[in-house]
């Protein structure tokens, strides 16, 4: 008896899947309404999808946060991020402003606003964010205005965290605090894509720093500095501090250079400067101060009011390398080795305009210097231009020791190099360089300010055997 089968074609093949996936999602669905209906343990009384959820999240308005309000929410705030912390949670902030104070950070405290939106504000009674002795604090998204309010004698900054192993500051806006914008203290972890202004002190003060990381950041208008990474003793820090751009800081407390730097690094060791772009400050672009193994590497120093880059005082190993320098009372000094200040290469910078008015009385050898050095260096392949009194200056009186300039190019400088040629000035080599425009001479022997020779690039060195001069070209 034979049986007849239907033929397989493919669209019988494609509708036969169709019935069996539209029973397969029939089936689905029915199966937890059937289980909820019939009082399962697990899913009773519960709406289907109740137990999806946003994982890892903490909603503000669930512990009674409402933004826009102009009551102080400070309490409310503490506890909402305290059960975020303890339950290892995000606390999401919506959009709107909320006005707090003194909210202490517990360990794994970690915010999130909705950047330019999210707004809180300093209400002026001690601090505003504090955290002490925390593995991992983070904040991001978050618009911070301290109002210009004082903050208590316990914090120096609107953010200060202490002692914090990982700190991340992300997408976070800070502007108005009444001291340091961020104080990092004895902290550890990354500041990036933030903005920084208004500081009644400095945009971000670190000391004490444990592997930090300040990258992609704009700090600006502040009114005595903008990045210091300092230690209250020397010691190595590590900090690396790459890609801000740090612009009209001011000197607002005074003094000759301890305030007023965009990049400060004071007794800070291995601590790299690179590919900033910083403009417009009272005094220096960048300044390290017994700062040893510092690298300030591909910088851009625009308008400084006084040394647009400094190595200074008791330190070892300097790299100043490919930084554009444009205006500055000097270029680059590499000073004070009578404080042990040595060891510095300097190569490949670009210096021009500069100008020998400074923010105070000048002092010792005076402003319009290109680049001044003492000790234990090499000054290669630098453009100077428009030193409207040296192109460099090599030594101060008999601090002066090995030190090689060659193949640099100084042009329309007042006159090309200084060198001391004071008794007990050691060893100087000035080989292959051209000079262009140097009407007060090539090379000239200084006692301390005071020229005291002809130019020694044409007459040669003469009775002075620590110095060498020769195959340069003037023009």
């Amino acid at each position: 008896m034979s049986t007849h089968r239907p033929e397989l074609t493919r669209r019988g093949l494609l509708a036969g899947f169709s019935r069996s996936a539209a029973a397969a999602s029939l089936a689905a669905v029915a199966a937890p309404l059937a289980l909820a209906s019939s009082g399962s343990p697990a899913l009773a009384g519960e709406p289907i999808f109740s137990r999806i959820d946003l994982r890892g999240g903490h909603d503000a308005d669930l512990a009674g946060l409402l933004p826009g309000v102009a009551d102080d929410q400070s309490r409310r705030f503490q506890l909402a991020i305290n059960e975020a912390a303890a339950n290892g949670r995000i606390l999401r902030l919506p959009p709107g402003s909320f006005v707090v104070s003194n909210i202490d950070l517990p360990d794994g405290a970690r915010i999130l606003g909705v950047p330019g939106a999210t707004r809180l504000i300093y209400g002026g009674r001690g601090h505003l964010m504090l955290a002490e002795g925390a593995r991992r604090i983070e904040l991001s998204g978050l618009t911070l205005d301290g109002a210009n309010q004082r903050l208590g004698s316990h914090v120096t900054g609107l953010i200060h965290l202490r002692g914090v192993a990982d700190a991340v500051i992300e997408d976070v806006e800070l502007s108005g605090s009444a001291g340091h914008g961020l104080t990092l203290e004895g902290s550890g972890g990354r500041v990036n894509r933030s903005e920084i202004s208004g500081a009644g002190l400095a945009g971000i003060y670190a000391v004490e720093s444990r592997g930090l990381a300040i990258t992609d950041n704009v700090v600006r208008d502040c009114a005595n500095g903008g990045i210091l990474v300092h230690r209250w003793s020397v010691g190595e820090d590590g900090t690396m501090i790459a890609r801000n751009r740090v612009m009209r800081i001011a000197s607002r407390a005074g003094g000759t250079g301890q305030n007023g730097n965009g990049i400060n690094i004071f007794r800070a060791g291995n601590v790299m400067v690179t590919d900033n772009h910083v403009s417009d400050c009272a005094f220096s672009a960048i300044r390290a101060n017994s700062a040893s193994n510092i690298q300030i590497v591909s910088n851009q120093a625009i308008r400084s009011g006084e040394t647009a880059i400094y190595a200074e005082f008791s330190f070892e190993g300097a790299v100043i390398a490919s930084n554009l320098i444009d205006g500055g009372t000097v270029g680059v000094s590499v000073a004070n080795f009578n404080e042990g200040g040595r060891l510095a290469a300097v190569t490949g910078n670009i210096i021009r305009n500069l100008t020998d008015r400074g923010p105070y009385p000048a002092e010792y050898a005076g402003f319009g210097i290109g680049i001044a050095i003492e000790a234990d260096a090499a000054v290669t392949g630098n453009v100077i231009e428009g030193a409207p009194k040296w192109g460099v200056l090599m030594g101060w009186g008999p601090f002066l020791r090995a030190v090689n300039f060659s193949s640099n190019t100084l042009r329309d400088c007042n006159a090309g190099v200084a060198v001391s040629v004071v008794e007990g000035a050691g060893s100087a080599l000035i080989s292959d360089n051209m000079f262009d425009q140097v009407p007060g001479g090539a090379v000239i022997g200084c006692r301390w300010n005071e020229v005291v020779t002809k130019d020694l690039a044409k007459t040669g060195a003469g009775k002075f055997a620590h110095l060498t001069v020769e195959r340069n070209a003037v023009s």
